[in-house]
């Protein structure tokens, strides 16, 4: 009986080592109401079996705000200012090859996606400032190329800001849409 206090207690105390090694109970952040996503071309790069030589061309990590009822473009966020391009830190373009957006020819890397969204048409920016929050500290003078873009009206409103590719003999459309609003920014490769 004496031996197995002693197991027990010894097993007690192992336990309270181990959680004041982990700095005892581990606070984490709540869930973000605008979640990260990340979107590839080709659309399926990411989830290639292992006899399939299909290689990302670009990435975008970004976060998805909701609509939650609200108007969005020209409200939340006014014409004629420089957004982020979803929520959060500032949206990352990834190239993984040299690429051309408006004749701008643009190296493999990683820079920042900005819009100057109006009513009409909407200013797209690829920028090299990198891993800032918002569009609180963009720097004109970091950009590499503006792309003036019409704007589509959607019939049915996007709840979440969405962005996917669609596929371009010359390369590929990046496809972004919230709300009522789609725009599209071809990239050539």
């Amino acid at each position: 009986m004496k031996n197995i206090f002693i197991v027990v207690f010894f097993l007690l105390c192992l336990g309270a080592k181990a959680q004041e090694a982990t700095g005892g109970d581990v606070k984490f952040a709540p869930a973000d109401p605008s979640p990260a996503d990340i979107v590839y071309f080709p659309l399926n790069a990411a989830k290639v079996k292992a006899d399939d030589a299909t290689r990302s061309i670009i990435k975008v990590l970004y976060s998805r705000p909701q609509k939650k009822g609200r108007t969005i473009f020209g409200v939340l966020e006014q014409f004629g200012n420089v957004w982020r391009f979803g929520a959060n830190e500032s949206t990352e373009i990834q190239f993984f090859k040299k690429v051309t957006i408006s004749g701008k020819k643009i190296k493999p890397g990683t820079y920042s996606l900005f819009a100057i969204p109006n009513k009409d048409t909407w200013t797209i920016i690829v920028n090299s400032q990198t891993d800032r929050w918002g569009a609180f500290t963009y720097n004109k003078t970091k950009d590499i190329v503006r792309v003036n873009v019409p704007v589509k009206s959607l019939s049915k409103p996007v709840e979440y800001f969405s962005i996917t590719f669609a596929p371009l003999t010359t390369g590929a459309t990046l496809i972004a849409a919230w709300d009522k609003t789609q725009v599209e920014l071809p990239i050539a490769f």
